[in-house]
């Protein structure tokens, strides 16, 4: 399964102690991330990732184009709610690919968590029936 990892700024450290604490479901697939996101997260929990852009140079576009073409399963996009400037509508524009595209989505640890211990399970294998 291909999983995506983006963090806003503040939720970056939650991020690498999310990514620490699954590695063991993590290794199992392929990481997509954002650059810094993916970065980090590399160097954290010593896990290999395929890292787009910097979201604000084009990695968020890059993401949404995978998810749009079926390249991704599962996206954790740890958002941060008071989060404002310029690249809000990125996020809702990442939210509403994965809601057109069936792909599962967490915006928060507590749904991240569910989902990648979902992954771990098998319960999210009927995505490579529906690709």
């Amino acid at each position: 399964m291909n999983v995506a990892l983006v963090a806003h700024d503040n939720k970056k450290v939650l991020m690498e102690n999310l990514c620490i604490a699954y590695r063991h479901i993590l290794n199992k697939h392929n990481i997509y991330a954002t650059g810094t996101t993916g970065r980090l997260v590399e160097n954290a929990a010593g896990i290999t990732v395929h890292k787009y852009l910097e979201g604000k140079l084009g990695g968020r576009q890059q993401l949404g184009t995978h998810i749009t073409y079926n390249g991704i399963d599962l996206v954790i996009f740890l958002c941060d709610p008071t989060y404002r400037n310029g690249f809000e509508p990125d996020t809702v524009e990442i939210m509403g690919l994965c809601d057109s595209h069936n792909v599962p989505f967490a915006s928060n640890l507590a749904t991240a968590e569910a989902l990648l211990l979902a992954l771990d399970r098998g319960d999210l294998n009927w995505r490579e029936a529906y690709k």
